[in-house]
C-alpha cells in the first residue's frame, strides 16, 4: 500500500482504487491501493474526510493495510475520490510538532527528556522527567517559539539499523523489525517517530504553554500549537479588551484597578456586617418585646427576603436564654428556609428529631441536632406547617 500522507503530508484530495472491502458489524471496511488518510500513531489522531461523498468514521492499520471504515458501501475495483478533513488533520500535525519542539527545547536547555506525552482534542500535554521552575519553562517556551519564528526545517529519515546507531536520538529506539521513521528538528531535536508532521517549524506560527504542574515526579507541560495558540490568544486579548472596559482603564493599570476594587469590596463587606449586626440586634430586641418569658415560650415567625444564615442567627442569639424555641421560616427566592432551635435548658425536646418528622409536610429536606436544625422546603402553607409543631 502506498502512503501518500508520508510523501506529501499537505495532500488534501486525491484519487485511489478501492482493492479491498471487508464487512464487520454492518460497517465497510475499506482498503485503497493508495492513501492520504494517515491512520494515526505516535499519539496523533487518525484522519477522517470523505470516500465519494460518504463519511469516514474511523481508519485504523492492521497487518500493514489501512482500513477506512464506512457505513455506506463501496464497490471493489472502483475509482474513488477522496477528500481530507484538513481541519482536523493541521491541527494534528501542529500539535505533535509542537511537542517535539518542546522536548527538543527542554532537552537542549536542561537536559531533562520527555517520559509521555497526549495529544488531546482541546489541551496537549507534554511531561518532562524532574521537577522545573517558572523561569525554566518560560524559557524553554520562549526558545521553541524562536524555532518556530526561524522556519527550521523538518526532515523525515528512514535511515537503515546501522544508519540508525550513529544519530543522536533523544530517546531510546522502539523494539521492532519494521521500518523507523526519523523526525528530525534541524539541529534542535531528533526522534523516532511515525506521526505526520509540518515540513517547516513556521507552520506552527506560535506555541503557548498553557499551565504546568508536578505530576508523579515529573514536570507535566499543558500546551496549545498552531492555530489552537492563534485562537487563544486572540480570546485573551478579547477578555482583556473587556476587563479595560469595564474598569474604564489600559492594560498597564488593570491590576490597580482590580486592587482598588478588591478594597471597595471589603470596605463593603465591613459596613454590610455592621449593618447586619445593627438589625439582628433590633430583630433581637423586638422579639423579645412581642414575647412574654416563661416555662417553654415559643417564638414563631415567618420573615421574608432575609438574608442567608441571618435566621440561624437570631435563634441562637435567642436561645442563649433559658426555656426559649424558636420556630423560624425565611421565604427566600420562592422557598421556605426553616430553622428550628431551642435552649439547652430544655433538655426534653430534639429539634433535629422535630424537623425530620414535619419537614416532609412542605416537601422539604433537611436535618440537623438536638439544640438546632434547619432545612429547606417548599413556599406552601407555611405559617400553617409552624402552627401545627
Amino acid at each position: 500500500m502506498d502512503k501518500i500522507f508520508y510523501k506529501n503530508q499537505y495532500i488534501k484530495e486525491f484519487k485511489s482504487k478501492v482493492i479491498e472491502v471487508k464487512i464487520k458489524d454492518n460497517k465497510y471496511h475499506i482498503v485503497l491501493d493508495k492513501t492520504a488518510f494517515f491512520p494515526g500513531g505516535g499519539g496523533q489522531q487518525y484522519d477522517l474526510g470523505e470516500i465519494d461523498g460518504k463519511v469516514i468514521e474511523n481508519i485504523y492499520e492492521k497487518n500493514k493495510k489501512i482500513y477506512h471504515v464506512l457505513s455506506e458501501e463501496v464497490k471493489v475495483e472502483s475509482i474513488v475520490h477522496c477528500t481530507i478533513d484538513w481541519d482536523r488533520r493541521e491541527d494534528g500535525m501542529h500539535q505533535h510538532l509542537g511537542q517535539h519542539i518542546l522536548s527538543g527545547c527542554f532537552f537542549k536547555l536542561f537536559n531533562a527528556n520527555t517520559v509521555s506525552i497526549h495529544l488531546g482534542k482541546e489541551i496537549s500535554t507534554v511531561d518532562i522527567i524532574g521537577h522545573l521552575s517558572e523561569n525554566q519553562v518560560r524559557e524553554a517556551e520562549a526558545l521553541a517559539n524562536k524555532i518556530i519564528r526561524n522556519n527550521v526545517t523538518v526532515d523525515f529519515l528512514t535511515p537503515n539499523k546501522e544508519e540508525l546507531e550513529s544519530l543522536n536520538l533523544r530517546r531510546d529506539l522502539p523494539n521492532t523489525d519494521e521500518e523507523i521513521r526519523v523526525v528530525k528538528i534541524g539541529d534542535l531535536d531528533i526522534n523516532a517517530c511515525c506521526g505526520v508532521h509540518p515540513s517547516k517549524t513556521l507552520d506552527l506560527r506560535m506555541i503557548k504553554i498553557k499551565k504546568f504542574e508536578k505530576n508523579k515526579g515529573n514536570t507535566r507541560i499543558e500546551f496549545l500549537a498552531g492555530k489552537r495558540a492563534i485562537e487563544d490568544s486572540l480570546n485573551k486579548d478579547k477578555i482583556l479588551r473587556e476587563i479595560c472596559n469595564y474598569l474604564s482603564s489600559n492594560e498597564d493599570e488593570i491590576f490597580n484597578g482590580i486592587k482598588n476594587m478588591e478594597s471597595e469590596l471589603e470596605a463593603l463587606k465591613i459596613t454590610k456586617k455592621k449593618m447586619e449586626d445593627e438589625l439582628l440586634n433590633y430583630e433581637y430586641l423586638k422579639v423579645l418585646e412581642e414575647i412574654k418569658l416563661g416555662n417553654n415560650t415559643v417564638v414563631k415567625k415567618v420573615f421574608k427576603d432575609k438574608p442567608k444564615n441571618y435566621l440561624g442567627k437570631l435563634a441562637n442569639r435567642l436561645v442563649e436564654d433559658n426555656n426559649i424555641v424558636c420556630l423560624f421560616a425565611n421565604i427566600l427566592d420562592g422557598k421556605a428556609e426553616v430553622i428550628f432551635a431551642s435552649s439547652k435548658s430544655n433538655d426534653d425536646l430534639d429539634m433535629g428529631k422535630l424537623l425530620k418528622e414535619h419537614i416532609s409536610k412542605i416537601n422539604g429536606k433537611g436535618g440537623g441536632r438536638k439544640n438546632f436544625a434547619q432545612g429547606v422546603g417548599e413556599n406552601i402553607n407555611v405559617e400553617e406547617f409552624l402552627n401545627n409543631i
